[in-house]
């Protein structure tokens, strides 16, 4: 906020030391003495509108504020503190350069007035121009170093830049000058937090809250920090109490919604954020989160629709037009999901995740330059992007360019070491090139970093049994399925090993859980007819190869006659 003064301007005094004076001009003097009273009366009067004009401008209304400032203005067209306090009334209005206008105004008249560049600074923020911000608020700070607000603006454009060590200097110096900053450390919390330092984050929130014990904020950003620790329970309970303190305060709601979306509690989710919508009707990230609660439900008609509200309140939110962009994925409906993508990249067109998604929507449409062109731009745009090296990846695994996709996982496992995905990718590479022993060895990465990677065991079964290790394989493919009991495939290749080991009883077992799992399995329809062929059940043989040909499947024409003979069907 600017600082605003009520007093009035000082006059010099005129006096006239020249009593001997000849009475010959003495109607002179007369005159220069009306002058001046006439000049301290006009002052006054610039004085008076000056100060209606602050009293306006703090009711809001800010038309009559202006107009009595460029009234005080006419009178007085170097009254300095009139174009500082029309420049705050600008501000406040949203006119940020008619603001900026009058700041500088006030400068040129007094270049010592810390003041307007302060304000100044505060309407380059509002407008994103942040160097220029800086440039003022450090000026004012050159002139009043003991005036604590401006080290925290200054800083909370420095994390607006990302430059968070300039930042935490700088709400230091604000806290040393004023102790009982309870804002500066909220915000020194806030860029902690961006640089990962919980702890120190919360400590800065608690001193916050110490000071001023009704500080929502403060509240609801610890909530924040306790759940990026993953202490959810604390987190609610922070969110929970600055809503005690104000009901209405919507962000506690929506980021109380955030923490429930972590714990997986989609529906407390959904009703925080809808409180919050209920509360600023504008709010376009409760929207927007709401949609994506909506989307990890299932819900995706739902979740579009909060999307699109999100984006009508807010159409430059390219976060949005990704994640809508997503659920049209999820939906199958490709083009408009591409359509999104694409508005997300026009909005920010340094939007890797956007380039990376949009690549994935190409896939689904088999069109592969598409989809290596996007993938190759998110690389260029972040060079450390895993998932793009890993997507491209499986790009040419599936072109059957098998040394270019071993290098493109390998990449992504030197950028993540932790990324489960790209072992098993890589291990399927190395898997189809029969080079078994690093096939293993990537699998067995990949359920190290995630013991709960279902299809990590099932391929490293598919190795085992490729090698005629088959209860390994059995092992792997059981394991498989107790993580994922719809895991028709992990059913499906059990039973072929069984079938490798003589065991058809089993086998036919599993073929037909994959079947009652994915009736339209071909594979296993006709695998299940081999098995049923050498218990010698011949009549179901026939049958489950016949369903598996009218599935699609080609069928040894060997194998079909031998099978219409001995079943006694020969034509």
């Amino acid at each position: 906020m600017g600082v605003e003064y009520f007093f009035g301007r000082g006059m010099k005094n005129r006096v006239n030391k020249n009593i001997w004076i000849v009475l010959s001009i003495v109607l002179f003097f007369l005159f220069s003495y009306a002058s001046a009273q006439q000049e301290q009366t006009e002052s006054m009067d610039a004085t008076a509108y000056n100060n209606r004009g602050i009293t306006y401008r703090k009711k809001g209304e800010y038309d009559r504020a202006i107009s009595d400032f460029t009234k005080a203005l006419k009178i007085d067209p170097r009254y300095a503190r009139a174009y500082y306090n029309r420049g705050i009334a600008y501000r406040e209005k949203g006119q940020y350069d008619q603001a900026i206008a009058d700041f500088t105004k006030a400068i040129e008249i007094d270049p010592r007035y810390a003041a307007a560049y302060y304000n100044r600074g505060l309407a380059y923020d509002n407008k994103g121009r942040y160097d220029r911000a800086i440039a003022d608020y450090t000026k004012a700070i050159e002139i009043d170093p003991t005036y604590a607000e401006t080290y925290n603006n200054r800083g909370m454009t420095y994390v607006r830049k990302g430059q968070y060590d300039q930042a935490i200097s700088d709400f230091t110096r604000a806290i040393k000058i004023n102790p009982r900053f309870a804002v500066a450390y909220n915000n020194r919390g806030i860029t902690h937090v961006r640089k990962g330092q919980y702890d120190q984050a919360i400590a800065d929130y608690t001193k916050a809250i110490e000071i001023n014990p009704k500080y929502a904020g403060a509240y609801s950003n610890r909530g924040i920090a306790y759940g990026k620790k993953g202490q959810y329970d604390r987190a609610i309970s922070d969110h929970t109490g600055a809503l005690k303190i104000d009901p209405k305060y919507a962000p506690a709601y929506n980021n109380r919604g955030m923490t429930y979306m972590e714990k997986g509690q989609y529906d407390q989710a959904i009703a925080d954020f809808t409180k919050a919508i209920e509360t600023d009707p504008m709010h376009a990230v409760a929207y927007y989160n709401r949609g994506v609660a909506y989307d990890n439900k299932g819900r995706y008609d739902q979740a579009i629709s909060d999307f699109t509200n999100a984006i009508k309140i807010n159409p430059k939110y390219a976060e949005v037009y990704n994640n809508r962009g997503i659920t049209y994925g999820k939906k199958g409906q490709y083009d408009r999901a591409i359509s999104d993508f694409t508005n997300a990249i026009k909005i920010d067109p340094r939007f890797v995740k956007a380039y990376n998604n949009r690549a994935i929507a190409y896939g689904k449409k088999d069109q592969y330059d598409r989809v290596l062109s996007d993938l190759a731009k998110a690389i260029e745009i972040d060079p450390t992007y895993a998932e793009a090296y890993n997507n491209r990846g499986m790009v040419y695994y599936n072109k059957d360019q098998h040394d270019r996709a071993i290098s493109d996982f390998t990449k992504a496992i030197e950028i993540d070491p932790t990324y489960a995905e790209a072992y098993n990718n890589r291990g399927m590479v190395y898997y189809n090139k029969d080079q078994h022993d690093r096939a293993i060895s990537d699998f067995t990465k990949a359920i190290g970093i995630d013991p709960e990677y279902a299809e990590a065991y099932n391929n490293r079964g598919k190795t085992c049994g490729k090698i005629g290790q088959y209860d390994r394989a059995i092992s792997d493919y059981t394991k498989a399925l107790k993580i994922n009991a719809k895991f028709a495939e992990a059913y499906y290749y059990r039973g072929r090993t069984y079938g490798e080991k003589g065991q058809y009883g089993r086998a036919i077992s599993d073929y037909s859980k994959a079947i009652e799992i994915n009736p339209g399995f071909a594979e296993a329809y006709y695998n299940r007819g081999v098995a049923y062929y050498y218990k010698s059940e011949y009549n179901k043989s026939l049958e489950d190869v016949e369903k598996a040909q009218h599935l699609g499947y080609q069928a040894s024409p060997k194998f079909l006659k031998r099978l219409r003979k001995d079943s006694g069907r020969q034509e």
